[in-house]
């Protein structure tokens, strides 16, 4: 597969068009297989968290204080991903909050993202739920720190995109595994993921 970005955001709540804003973003790069680089960074944007997101987060209204400002943050992780393919669990929820705040420093996203949960929906339909947490235990992926931390979260949904690759490598006999077929599985209705995966397995 391609070089991709697999991206987690921490927010204040669920929606920009709200007024919610990110708290913390992390991107890890993952090629050949790994992990070969990463960018972690809390992000102040001059709004308060909430205490519920405080206590599911553990990041503090003192701690993004203290943070750098969110423009800053935005320009230096736009800058780190750069052009290649964006991942993440539950993308919808992510891409919103990355093209809410690159907005803000008059940036916008070139790329489509790939989402790890619909893809998990399709390859892994027998799992009880397709949280992350979930399947990290369902496919029992190492636990790489604590949950909803933008780092952490992004490093296990790394290795679960890594997992999803080897299934449809290894079960579904898929050759060689493109960032356009993924796009492709997570838009395809379950019921028809062979035909969609059979014009890929003619190697």
């Amino acid at each position: 597969m391609e070089v991709v970005a697999v991206i987690d955001f921490e927010t204040t709540g669920l929606s920009p068009a709200q007024g919610d804003r990110a708290t913390e973003v992390a991107a890890v790069i993952v090629e050949d297989g790994r992990v070969v680089d990463r960018y972690q960074s809390l992000m102040n944007a001059g709004v308060r968290i909430p205490a519920f997101i405080e206590a599911l987060t553990g990041i503090s209204n003192a701690m993004v204080r203290s943070a750098p400002p969110a423009g800053e943050v935005m320009r230096e992780v736009s800058d780190f991903v750069g052009d290649i393919p964006i991942v993440a669990h539950n993308a919808s929820f992510d891409a919103k909050f990355w093209d809410a705040e690159l907005a803000r420093v008059q940036r916008s996203r070139r790329q489509e993202f790939v989402c790890s949960l619909l893809l998990s929906r399709r390859l892994f339909p027998l799992a009880p739920s397709h949280k992350l947490g979930a399947l990290v235990e369902y496919a029992q992926l190492p636990v790489a720190g604590r949950y909803h931390r933008a780092l952490a979260d992004a490093e296990m949904a790394a290795s679960l995109l890594l997992r999803l690759e080897e299934e449809l490598r290894q079960r579904h006999r898929v050759p060689q595994v493109s960032v356009e077929l993924l796009r492709r599985i997570q838009r395809v209705p379950k019921a028809q993921l062979q035909k969609c995966l059979a014009a890929f397995t003619r190697a």
